[in-house]
């Protein structure tokens, strides 16, 4: 093949993906991760160990996103991230105190804006808010019932950023990481905190349609 044969192929190529990739607005992800917590001290604790831990649990996200707005170098996007982290385990020094685990789940509409969207990589920022909602556990760590309050729903500002991949026509993967800053969920400890910071770190399927 001459190289101006050549070069036309491959310039019919490129517009051709691009064209295709322009025309699909909607995106479905599927993602599964960790959330990660910091450890909070308890206050007025008279024991040595007085850290509130939580474990790192494995969670899930599935997420619609619709391409509002693109202009070549960026797109910008309304998402619906929807993470469920449905086993995180407690642990704390105090006996018959703490729920052993709680589950949780966040949902938190956004604005997404992609650099070079209809490239095969694209980097992003999310920026959205929700609401979440925490379920303790009615177990307490070491043993015996939780008598406590359960059940919390907060508000919850989401902040995130990620890269997409783009390794075939309509599908790419995706590695993101996302704060949910959410209300503390009923722990029966005072840790001197309101609120506390739920960092999603993930990686799953992008099906773009």
């Amino acid at each position: 093949m001459s190289l101006k044969r050549l070069t036309v192929a491959v310039l019919v190529s490129v517009c051709a993906f691009v064209a295709n990739a322009s025309a699909q607005k909607n995106e479905l992800s599927g993602l599964v991760g960790r959330t990660l917590i910091s450890d909070q001290t308890i206050t007025a604790s008279t024991v040595t160990d007085n850290k509130l831990r939580f474990g790192n649990g494995l969670s899930f996200e599935v997420n619609y996103a619709r391409r509002v707005m693109s202009a070549g170098l960026f797109s910008v996007s309304l998402e619906v991230p929807f993470v469920i982290n449905p086993d995180e385990d407690l642990h704390a020094a105090l006996p018959n105190r703490v729920p052993e685990s709680y589950k949780s789940y966040f949902v938190t509409p956004a604005g997404r804006l992609n650099l070079f969207p209809d490239l095969a990589i694209s980097p992003w920022v999310s920026v959205g808010g929700g609401f979440g909602h925490f379920s303790e556990s009615s177990n307490l760590l070491f043993g015996g019932s939780n008598t406590g309050k359960t059940g919390t729903t907060s508000g919850v500002f989401q902040a995130g950023g990620g890269l997409d991949v783009r390794f075939f026509r309509r599908f790419s993967l995706r590695g993101e990481v996302r704060d949910f800053w959410a209300a503390e969920p009923q722990t029966s400890v005072n840790t001197g905190n309101s609120r506390q910071h739920n960092l999603f770190a993930s990686g799953g399927l992008v099906w773009h349609f």
